[in-house]
């Protein structure tokens, strides 16, 4: 489980970055000179290209080792973030937010399978926890303070913070990250029939469908924190901080729970139920929605783990193409065929996401 702890920086550094512009969002769009919806569009660009790089990878460049792969991703996920910081104008930001999602989303797909297949079968769902748990951290560490450093400086110093965290998590990768076997090379036929594969489709789908809730509404949640409760731009950090404990909090405890209870399926339906009333009340309660928030975090990480536990427990064929070009997984035990949908054995954006 060492090995996994330096994934994890670079989940760490991810999640800064995926969700410190929700706060940023009018500094940004003041300082140059558009309108905080237009500015948001660099989030829409970011988690875009998060979703649909690992799937290009997996078909590009599946002979190569995904050590090999996982600091290649992560350099341009860093390259990105340094044109970020330097962007003139929105349409530069545009395309550096999309070179910076390019490389979250490679690095996400892969740090998942890599950390699973180095925990090994028993201890998977802690592993993915713990990655996940690193993209929750700096939500609830980093992304406060990258708004506080951005209201004493300015945006472009927040994400000169993320380049150079980013930078770290590279050299330390680089360095200390074991090799991982490749996968065997996988058919362009079976990559497109796990699109339309009835087990892989409807858990890609729902793990779309709850991010877009999560994220979509973090984005914009300065704005309408001010429009349902007279929230300030310089009083939403508080706020982020409710929402990023809930997610380190669902995170950690997602994934024991999966390795001991077994029933993913019961978890992935809990969690939704209770994500859905979290974001149904927040409009209600204003300036008092640190309740809903501190829930709304919770359920909105730990809903990735089991679904990405339930990718990974597919055959290696069908699951690894679901999260992208991934590490051997070893196949789990098979579960006698009344039990219900965990499928077998013990992995996100945004970015995601």
């Amino acid at each position: 489980m060492r090995k996994v702890w330096l994934l994890m920086v670079g989940s760490f550094t991810l999640g800064l970055d995926a969700y410190v512009m929700a706060g940023l969002l009018p500094v940004v769009a003041d300082d140059l000179g558009t309108t905080v919806s237009l500015a948001g569009q660099m989030v829409t660009v970011f988690t875009l290209a998060y979703a649909v790089s690992a799937p290009l990878v997996a078909g590009l460049l599946s002979g190569v080792r995904p050590r090999v792969l996982i600091v290649a991703a992560l350099a341009v996920f860093t390259l990105g973030n340094g044109l970020t910081a330097l962007a003139p104008g929105l349409a530069v930001l545009l395309v550096s937010r999309a070179v910076a999602g390019v490389g979250a989303g490679v690095y996400s797909a892969l740090s998942t399978a890599a950390a699973a297949a180095l925990a090994g079968e028993e201890r998977r769902g802690r592993a993915l926890a713990l990655v996940m748990g690193g993209m929750s951290s700096g939500t609830v560490l980093g992304v406060p303070l990258g708004v506080l450093l951005a209201d004493h400086t300015s945006w472009r110093a927040t994400m000169w913070l993320v380049t150079g965290l980013g930078a770290v998590a590279l050299v330390g990768l680089a360095v200390g990250l074991p090799d991982i076997p490749a996968a065997p090379a996988v058919p362009v036929r079976a990559r497109l029939a796990a699109l339309t594969d009835r087990r892989v489709l409807p858990i890609v789908g729902v793990s779309f469908l709850g991010a877009v809730a999560s994220l979509g509404l973090y984005t914009y949640l300065a704005p309408v924190l001010a429009s349902s409760g007279g929230v300030g731009d310089g009083a939403v950090a508080p706020y982020l901080w409710a929402w990023g404990i809930g997610g380190v909090l669902g995170s950690v405890v997602a994934g024991p729970l999966v390795d001991r209870t077994g029933r993913v399926f019961a978890l992935v339906t809990g969690i939704v139920a209770t994500l859905v009333v979290a974001i149904g009340v927040l409009p209600l309660l204003g300036a008092a929605a640190f309740p809903a928030l501190v829930v709304w975090g919770a359920a909105g990480w730990a809903f990735q783990v089991p679904q990405q536990h339930r990718l990974l427990a597919l055959r290696a064929e069908r699951g690894t193409v679901a999260l992208g070009p991934v590490s051997k997984v070893p196949p789990a035990r098979r579960r006698p065929a009344r039990t219900p949908p965990r499928l077998k054995g013990a992995g996100g954006p945004p970015a995601a996401l």
